[in-house]
């Protein structure tokens, strides 16, 4: 193991004084002003409340209770900005909170500049015999015209298959198989790359995911750079291999996750994808509201008691990061061989919109009806058929939904320029495992913290 550079211990030793310095700050600010801190709640508590209010309502109760969160919310801001002069102390904590942050990084060599100059963790493979490469022109907005994806394959060697309108790209994946491919990508979007991957299973051929698509997750799992859609066509050279998990729905494959409740509902109008947070604004009154029926949605939680209704269920290929803003919404892994589960009740509409503002902040507080755990399985029960997104398409499943994991059931190939990390995996672990490391990083001691 190499030995720990002078700059990475100095790095350690500015990153603890900076956590020191917040803790400081934060406990003489108070002790001094716990009347402003009391009276910051109760804005936010009343912000909170009101918007609650306005997502279950429509009209004129609507447009009343918004100007009573926005007028909480300025009252707030007032309160951080004017109590007795203390916005140099606030700037000064969230300069010394970035100060921590970064040097963190640095030290344990998570920021992307070590991350890259590393190894992409993987077995180096050499370049496919006969690579080929799907593409769907209407993801993205059109990048494979874009990024000219056809070309630059063909200039690589690699052939492209162009989907035309009405195509089926499960049958063309398994042409392609049949023909002699020994490496199959997709440019596309998550349900795109689902797709193929399942015909990559189940051929075990090795399977390259190009970054094509609107959000492109899987991707950012993997430790793709995400902006360089051309330079992903590399993994079909010289690249590393490793085996990662799928997700299971009955025989059906997902990379991500599939949702259902209050999202699954709401993706399955036919104004969502034009209109994401309008149709979203539009829909939650009726699903949230003083009036609104529950969900028909029947599980069991991880101590084994039986729940008849949820409004959020998310079952993920391996767990998700939700618990801090520092990679948020991404998986550490995708290798662990476990379903990411999480079901969430919300006591009232004031919860709905509680959790939907500390989702926006990534803060780890949750509800008092949120669950989270892994399991090899899990089961959904209803009576009638479930609307359900998978991978951000929308979904009517008849019930019961069984999910499943398929643990290293892909073989992915990454250029070995990208990272290979995903941002919950760069970041360094919360708690007393990352001040450990930085304590043994600043005496000089080799530590490495583990995705």
């Amino acid at each position: 193991m190499k030995s720990v550079t002078v700059a990475r211990r100095v790095s350690a030793i500015v990153a603890l004084a900076a956590v020191v310095a917040v803790m400081a700050i934060i406990l003489v600010a108070l002790a001094r002003h716990l009347l402003w801190l009391l009276a910051a709640v109760v804005c936010l508590w009343v912000a909170i409340g009101a918007a609650a209010y306005a997502i279950t309502r429509t009209g004129a109760r609507r447009a009343v209770a918004s100007v009573v969160a926005v007028l909480a919310l300025v009252a707030l801001l007032l309160l951080v900005v004017v109590a007795n002069g203390r916005l140099v102390q606030l700037l000064l904590l969230i300069a010394l909170m970035a100060i921590a942050g970064a040097a963190t990084r640095y030290a344990l060599g998570r920021d992307i500049r070590s991350l890259k100059s590393g190894p992409t963790p993987g077995i180096a493979v050499g370049p496919a015999m006969r690579p080929v490469l799907l593409m769907n022109p209407k993801s993205g907005g059109g990048k494979v015209e874009r990024f000219r994806l056809a070309e630059e394959a063909r200039r690589r060697g690699i052939e492209p298959i162009v989907l035309a309108p009405g195509d089926d790209l499960l049958r063309l994946a398994e042409e392609a198989v049949a023909t002699g491919a020994d490496v199959i990508g997709m440019a596309g979007g998550d349900g795109s790359q689902a797709l193929v991957a399942a015909v990559a299973m189940r051929h075990e051929v090795a399977f390259v995911c190009v970054p094509a698509g609107t959000r492109n997750h899987l991707a950012m799992d993997l430790g793709l750079d995400r902006d360089d859609v051309v330079g992903a066509l590399d993994a079909f050279g010289e690249a590393v291999e490793r085996r990662i998990d799928l997700g299971l729905i009955g025989d059906r494959v997902f990379v991500n996750n599939a949702t259902v409740g209050l999202y699954a509902k709401i993706v399955q109008s036919s104004a969502y994808r034009d209109r994401k947070v309008g149709t979203a604004l539009e829909m939650l009154p009726g699903m949230l509201g003083p009036d609104a029926e529950p969900f028909d949605l029947r599980f069991t939680g991880p101590d084994g008691t039986e729940h008849v209704s949820a409004h959020l269920i998310l079952v993920s290929n391996d767990r998700y990061q939700l618990g801090r803003a520092e990679g948020f919404g991404s998986r550490r892994r995708i290798d662990a061989g476990t379903l990411g589960i999480v079901a969430a009740r919300f006591q009232s509409s004031r919860d709905a919109a509680r959790f939907a503002q500390q989702q926006a902040s990534g803060r780890a507080r949750r509800p008092s009806g949120w669950m989270e755990w892994t399991d090899t399985s899990f089961e959904v029960r209803s009576g009638q058929a479930v609307e359900i997104g998978v991978d951000g398409e929308a979904m009517l499943l008849d019930p019961p939904i069984r999910f499943g994991i398929a643990p290293g059931a892909l073989r992915v190939r990454i250029p070995p320029h990208a990272p290979g990390y995903s941002p919950a995996a760069a970041a360094p672990t919360s708690g007393w495992s990352t001040i450990t490391a930085l304590l043994q990083t600043a005496a000089g001691r080799p530590v490495t913290i583990e995705p």
